[in-house]
């Protein structure tokens, strides 16, 4: 494992300067950033500071709690994706996705169940991240890569998200946001694998 570890290691530094980069965040591509404000808080970190490891593939795993304030009072629907811009491809890893919340919510509890359908939150739908799994995956970035920036955004829209038995990914998340986003915010945090 020790051999293998180093070459995972050696690869992950090579890879350092690969990076999918910030301006491909939804927020950035759907000019988000100019729109009401919606102020984004965690009980599990600080905005700029470290995502505890529990919330990371390597621990629990589990969704940190969210709070957030300041949304429009004509928002209609909610919408939450987590994005990791400094990942090694072509766009950000999508950790995680959930459409539907209730503009009257003004919390994610901590460690929602897994599937597209949230018995704790009703009328709320979780799509699928990039692993392909309709749940949250936390931060896991290659070793050796460094630190790595989790982009925890919460949109308010003008109206709902169209409805679907399959569950959305991040791509056809960005498509159907366009146009209906009305406040917008996020906090921050970030993760390096020990």
């Amino acid at each position: 494992m020790g051999i293998l570890h180093g070459v995972v290691a050696t690869v992950g530094r090579a890879l350092r300067k690969a990076r999918a980069g910030e301006d491909k965040l939804a927020a950035k591509r759907l000019n988000a950033i100019g729109t009401p404000t919606i102020d984004v808080t965690s009980p599990a970190f600080k905005a700029g500071g470290a995502i505890p490891r529990r919330y990371a593939t390597q621990g629990a795993n589990v969704s940190p709690p969210l709070k957030f304030r300041g949304i429009p009072r004509e928002a209609e629907e909610i919408v939450v994706l987590c994005e990791d811009p400094d990942a090694p491809l072509f766009r950000p890893f999508a950790h995680w996705i959930v459409t539907g919340i209730s503009p009257s919510v003004t919390e994610l509890p901590e460690g929602l169940e897994e599937g597209p359908v949230l018995s704790s939150l009703p009328g709320a739908r979780q799509g699928k991240n990039t692993k392909r799994r309709v749940a949250y995956d936390g931060p896991s970035p290659p070793a050796g890569h460094g630190e790595h920036r989790y982009h925890f955004q919460v949109f308010a829209l003008n109206r709902p998200l169209p409805t679907s038995e399959i569950p959305i990914d991040r791509e056809e998340l960005v498509e159907q946001l366009r146009d209906r986003v009305i406040g917008f915010g996020e906090i921050v945090g970030v993760y390096q694998k020990p």
